[in-house]
C-alpha cells in the first residue's frame, strides 16, 4: 500500500474531530438541517464559546462549513468530508487485511509448524 503523506495531516484532523462525541453529534444534527451555532449551543450542557470551539475543530477538519446569514452563522455538514473519512477507513482496512493475509500465508508455508499439534498455543 502506498501512503499519501500529504493526506496524513488531513486524515489526522478528520479523525481527531470525530473522536469527540459532541462533535460527532454536531455533524449528525447538521446533516439533517443547517443550524445556527446558537441553536446548536442550546442542545449541550456547555457554554456557547465551547460549542463554537467544537464547530471550529469540525470546520478545520472540513466536516462542516459555516455561512453567515444575518447575525447568525449557519453550520452545515459537508457530505464529501464524511466520504473522505469512509475512504480513509477503507484504506486502513485494506492494509490490515493484506497484512493478516500475508501472515496467514507465511504460517501455512512454515515447514516447522505442525497443523494438528494439540499442544500448540498452550504452555509446555
Amino acid at each position: 500500500m502506498v501512503v499519501d503523506e500529504s493526506g496524513d495531516e488531513t486524515v489526522d484532523r478528520l479523525f481527531h474531530a470525530l473522536a469527540d462525541a459532541t462533535r460527532r453529534d454536531i455533524v449528525r444534527r447538521c446533516v439533517r438541517a443547517e443550524l445556527s451555532v446558537s441553536r446548536l449551543a442550546e442542545a449541550y450542557p456547555m457554554s456557547f464559546a465551547a460549542v463554537q470551539k467544537h464547530v471550529a475543530v469540525l470546520e478545520r477538519a472540513g466536516l462542516v462549513t459555516k455561512q453567515r446569514s444575518g447575525r447568525e452563522q449557519l453550520v452545515r455538514t459537508d457530505p464529501d468530508a464524511v466520504g473522505r473519512a469512509h475512504q480513509a477507513l477503507d484504506a486502513l482496512e485494506s492494509a490490515w487485511r493484506g497484512r493478516v493475509d500475508r501472515m496467514a500465508r507465511l504460517l501455512a508455508e512454515d515447514p516447522g509448524r505442525e497443523e494438528n499439534d494439540p499442544t500448540e498455543g498452550s504452555e509446555r
